[in-house]
């Protein structure tokens, strides 16, 4: 029977000489695919009981209704809304890049400031060469993974696992920077909400989680008008204060005294400017992301994804050298006191006038895309997760998708790590910065080097243009890792501790899986032996009840052998249920055993531990079926008052050797059918009397 409707039988084909019969269930639940093949309808997941149907409308308004894993290409993403969300975080960086350099380079004093263009330019072109070089990622390897796919296929193992744990410390990291700068973008243009920061933060991203919950299509549609909103005011921004610096010469000096004095001990040279460009590489943040969800991409995949990375590094090129160069020669620096400045929001202030619709309206579409830019990661991070799951890196719950194919641990655990960075560094982004790009500068180099690897191996046509551009941007990548890491210490090497640890937990889970597997192998050499050990049941019983009797059948219908247990601290009481046994229960034994310190479960082990010990040494010990009866309750808060024990009983059986917990339930509906049998079971003389 499958809701309340019983299944139709068909005539199936012919086996050997006999002809068997298929049961096709009820179409409303299933849908005939085949011999010995049906199809879940979404009716069939539906919950029965009236809570559970509650939930789900409730889940159905949060997060839409469930989709169909053949729904899923419907989901895909053309370029337009690609570009939005994949754009989100590297174009979004170009509102901190120029600050963290400006912040920098004022401590050698306000005449070297003119250095952040040169610095500007120098990322510019690093942006460049790696968006090149993921654009060939994209195409050589289109099922995802980025970093980590290439270094799985090209590298020792131990090299895609430090990929794959930088790339998750820059996902979580581009969460927790993309959020802590948007809140400093409402601040400098509504100072009164500083005390709010963190809570403001906190809020943003579980909105953002619940967007991403709702599937990558209801997500793209959300984040679309912010970006392209923000990408459009920017332009005109920059436009505006280039035309008056060109056209109608207008410059400004720094702000005298410079905002954090400059300090003796930072005087220009090499190691202030390798500071200044490690600062301003946080710009390229994000680059990858694309290249990791090619999959998400409507049809023909590689291409759609490669262009949509080159109109993202054009934008972010535009972006972020215009503002720096607008900045410098306005001589705007972040201010931090009395009322906190960013640099954009100074720029804009310039452009469009402090004050006015037109600034209100840039800070709001600035602190939308950075709330957004974290939308990278939640379509990264969970992708990259679940593929480290399938290759049992991962626990396996990272690659199963919820009812919008959206990968659900993923996205929660990123949220959650993103809120706690938030709140231990309480929001400040200069404070976040020196932990964010090193991850990604070690995922380039990786890459690069198993790109390098693959096209010796490979050697399509115009293998050598393309090994000579991978092998200069490895080169390139791997002398900027350094160089982030060395000039952002100590924070830094936080995160240089963090991905070794990230690393060996992924060996061990593997290791865990791997282990598992080979002790759970069935050979392939033919049919399996019939079982030749000897089976036991033990029931444990709180008493005689239709619960336990129903649990007695079902233990007689797996071995011969059952007996009751039960386990007991009242003699008198234990002696009432043996004799009420006896007299009801004749053909099946009843242990009991008294537990005078009120125990329950350690006197059960015993008990099975010293019918082990009984066994012949020279036979192989018998499987032993431990069947539990359970009353299921109709309520949920009727749930609480029972079974408890029962509970506690399959906790502690779990793993013990040669044992098998049975947990059979007994519902309150079986009591009518019960009843009916027992009424029909007796004579008319006794039902009469009775």
């Amino acid at each position: 029977m499958i809701g309340g409707r019983r299944p139709k039988a068909l005539q199936g084909r012919k086996v050997g000489d006999r002809r068997i019969r298929v049961d096709r269930p009820h179409t409303a639940f299933f849908r005939y695919s085949g011999e010995g093949r049906l199809v879940a309808k979404e009716a069939a997941s539906q919950p029965h009981t009236p809570v559970g149907r509650a939930l789900a409308r409730i889940r159905a308004v949060l997060f839409g209704r469930p989709l169909s894993i053949h729904e899923e290409i419907e989901e895909r993403l053309p370029k337009k809304k690609a570009l939005a969300i994949f754009s989100s975080d590297p174009i979004s960086s170009s509102a901190y890049a120029t600050e963290e350099i400006l912040r920098v380079l004022v401590l050698a004093g306000a005449g070297f400031l003119f250095l952040s263009l040169p610095v500007a330019a120098a990322i510019a072109l690093l942006l460049a060469v790696v968006s090149t070089s993921y654009r060939q990622i994209g195409y050589a390897y289109p099922s995802g993974g980025g970093a980590y796919a290439v270094a799985r296929a090209n590298l020792p193992a131990l090299a895609s696992l430090i990929a794959a744990g930088a790339l998750l410390v820059d996902y979580v990291m581009t969460v927790a920077v993309s959020t802590a700068s948007a809140v400093e973008q409402i601040i400098s243009a509504v100072p009164e909400l500083a005390a709010e920061r963190l809570l403001i933060g906190v809020v943003a991203i579980v909105l953002i989680t619940l967007g991403n919950l709702r599937g990558l299509r209801e997500s793209g549609n959300i984040f679309a008008i912010p970006t392209y909103l923000f990408v459009g005011s920017a332009l005109l921004m920059i436009a505006i204060g280039m035309y008056r610096i060109i056209v109608l010469g207008e410059h400004a000096a720094p702000p005298s005294p410079l905002p954090g004095a400059p300090s003796p001990l930072e005087p220009l040279g090499l190691l202030l400017i390798i500071r200044a460009f490690a600062s301003g590489s946080v710009a390229l943040t994000g680059t990858e992301a694309i290249a990791n969800g090619v999959p998400a991409f409507k049809p023909p995949e590689p291409k759609n994804a490669a262009a949509t990375l080159t109109i993202v590094a054009i934008l972010l090129a535009v972006l972020f050298m215009g503002i720096t160069f607008v900045a410098l020669n306005f001589g705007i620096v972040a201010i931090d006191e009395p009322a906190p400045k960013t640099v954009i929001s100074q720029v804009a202030a310039l452009a469009f006038g402090d004050g006015s619709i037109g600034f209100y309206l840039f800070q709001t579409f600035t602190a939308l895309i950075l709330f957004l830019a974290a939308n990278t990661s939640y379509n990264a991070f969970p992708r990259l997760g679940a593929i480290l799951a399938r290759d049992g890196y991962l626990p396996r719950q990272f690659s199963f998708r919820g009812d919008r194919l959206a990968f659900t641990s993923g996205i929660v655990i990123l949220s959650l790590v993103a809120i706690a960075l938030l709140v231990i560094f309480e929001g400040n982004t200069t404070a976040l910065i020196p932990l964010y790009s090193v991850g990604v500068f070690v995922s380039f180099t990786i890459s690069q080097g198993g790109m390098v690897r693959h096209w010796l191996r490979e050697r399509p046509a115009g293998w050598h243009w393309r090994l000579a551009l991978n092998g200069f941007g490895c080169a390139l990548t791997a002398f900027v890792a350094v160089v982030v890491t060395v000039a952002k210490a100590p924070p830094s090497l936080l995160v240089a501790v963090v991905i070794p640890i990230l690393v060996v937990m992924m060996l061990f889970i593997n290791h865990q899986y791997r282990s598992s597997a080979a002790k759970l192998a069935v050979r392939d050499d033919g049919p399996l032996p019939a079982p030749r050990r000897e089976e036991r049941v033990i029931v444990p019983i709180p008493g005689l009840n239709r619960a336990v009797v129903h649990a007695i059948n079902v233990g007689r219908s797996i071995a011969p052998d059952v007996r009751a247990v039960l386990v007991s601290d009242e003699p008198d009481e234990a002696a009432a249920i043996r004799e009420r046994w006896e007299r009801q229960m004749p053909d099946v034994p009843l242990v009991v055993v008294e537990s005078p310190y009120r125990a329950l479960v350690g006197p059960l082990l015993a008990y099975l531990d010293v019918l082990d010990s009984a066994w012949p040494p020279e036979k192989d010990e018998p499987i032993t079926f431990v069947v539990i009866p359970e009353y299921v309750a109709r309520s949920w808060w009727e749930r609480l008052l029972y079974n408890q024990s029962a509970k506690r009983l399959r906790t502690a059986l779990l793993g013990r050797p040669h044992s098998v917990v049975v947990a059979v339930p007994y519902r309150r509906d079986d009591d009518v059918a019960e009843t009916r049998r027992e009424h029909v079971e007796q004579p008319p003389a006794a039902a009469a009397g009775g």
